[in-house]
């Protein structure tokens, strides 16, 4: 009875809920916050105390950086995909690809991999590449729902295991967080413990590929909408050049300063200085970024506010040992409640990058008492985070595939985006993260 009437309890309680009924995840979050500051005796309105609301607010700059950093890399993203750079590449890609199967699988891997790393254009080549090469899956009797495990694979594994693009960000979020509860670790040892994570994806992606979804499919010959790839013309400009050349400054900053936020600047200042970007744009530009990152920015703002409110409470401390005396101190145990608690507080929310303040502030403490290393809690905390992301509704791991394969109305979102990805990659992460954490 203890645990179920901790603040940060029935907080997380309130968040899962709200989130499963698609209640807007920001709106979910601040309720939750609420809820849980006022059991755990934080006023809402004072003139002599702290507030929930003064806590909250006073805690966005522990993500203010990543919030930055997302929308600038938002405003880069739409930069590229207004020069049309990727739509040609994407183009020219569906082109030489032929009529193999497996290569076909391998490129599409391949681009999702590079959307989200070297080249962070995030989901906005799935419209181009996507539907022109659909027809093209009918006549190979392709199951659909071995490219939507493909894509989710290229959007998901990058991001946990390289520390570049949205890598970056991500491993940049499980270091700082897990620092701000106690553990100092750095980007360096988060990629280290993750490799497992990866491994475990690639091999959920090859029983996709090769066991489950290996049978040809039949698909009516239904013409989709290709407008977007049709009106892209083939012929490389100045313009696709200059963005080439930023594309290769984000890397190169990125390298030398770690900082993402500095590289995506770099980038969009060459594209803007070299005339890729025309200055009557720019507004344009940054409105685009906003849009395309702005929640996940805003997300994160309040992720760390409300990280800030549980520990107010002093409910962390009471669940932490609660909840060692309920587990008997086992570490299986543990393993198996972190990761499913992260599973469906992320299929809520949707982004796995907003679920790693909102967990660190009761992991963290709880993997140091029962006797987890750093290295074993970031793992853990890295597939809690990232549980859920393949195979939630509202990700765009499962939105972006879907939005390409359904272009005819013949893939559905439920049953051949989100169940597939679901089973494929989360059971094998959930599986990785509690046995491996027992060694490490």
């Amino acid at each position: 009875m203890e645990i179920l009437l901790n603040p940060v309890t029935v907080s997380v309680l309130v968040l899962c809920v709200l989130s499963l009924l698609k209640l807007n995840v920001l709106l979910s979050m601040l309720i939750a916050c609420v809820v849980g500051g006022l059991v755990g005796g934080i006023p809402i309105y004072s003139e002599t105390e702290s507030t929930i609301f003064g806590i909250l607010t006073g805690g966005f700059a522990g993500n203010a950086t990543t919030a930055l950093a997302y929308i600038l890399l938002g405003t880069f993203a739409t930069a590229i995909a207004t020069t049309g750079l990727a739509d040609i590449l994407s183009k020219k890609m569906s082109k030489v690809i032929g009529g193999n199967k497996l290569i076909l699988l391998g490129m599409i891997t391949i681009i999702a991999c590079l959307s989200q790393n070297l080249i962070p254009i995030h989901i906005a080549y799935i419209p181009i590449l996507i539907p022109p090469m659909l027809s093209m899956m009918n006549k190979m009797k392709l199951d659909r729902r071995a490219v939507a495990c493909a894509l989710a694979f290229g959007h998901k594994a990058p991001y946990i295991t390289i520390p570049f693009g949205f890598g970056l960000i991500f491993q940049g979020i499980i270091a700082d967080n897990l620092t701000a509860n106690g553990m100092e670790v750095t980007v360096s040892d988060v990629t280290a413990a993750n490799w497992s994570l990866g491994v475990a994806m690639f091999i959920g992606l090859l029983i996709a590929v090769f066991v489950t979804y290996r049978k040809p499919r039949e698909y009516q010959m239904l013409e989709a909408d290709t407008s977007a790839s049709d009106a892209v013309s083939e012929k490389l400009e100045y313009r696709h050049y200059v963005t080439l050349v930023a594309i290769v400054a984000v890397v190169v900053v990125q390298i030398f300063s770690q900082d993402l936020a500095l590289s995506a600047l770099a980038g969009i200042l060459v594209m803007i200085v070299f005339g890729a970007i025309k200055w009557k744009e720019i507004d344009e530009q940054l409105a685009g970024g906003v849009q395309l990152m702005g929640l996940i920015a805003f997300v994160m703002l309040i992720a760390g506010g409300y990280a800030d409110v549980m520990k107010a409470t002093g409910g962390v401390e009471a669940l932490v040992e609660a909840g060692i005396h309920a587990m008997g101190g086992s570490k299986i145990i543990a393993a198996t409640v972190i990761t499913l608690i992260g599973l469906l507080v992320t299929m809520g929310i949707g982004t796995s990058f907003g679920t790693v303040p909102v967990l660190a502030v009761l992991f963290v403490p709880l993997c140091e008492s029962i006797g987890f290393s750093p290295a074993a809690t970031i793992l853990l905390m890295s597939a809690a985070a990232a549980l859920g992301d393949a195979g939630s509704p509202a990700s765009d791991t499962t939105l972006g595939p879907t939005s390409g394969l359904s272009a005819d109305g013949q893939h559905d979102h439920i049953w051949d985006t989100c169940v597939p990805t679901f089973l494929h990659f989360n059971i094998p992460l959930m599986i990785c993260a509690i046995v491996v954490a027992q060694f490490i």
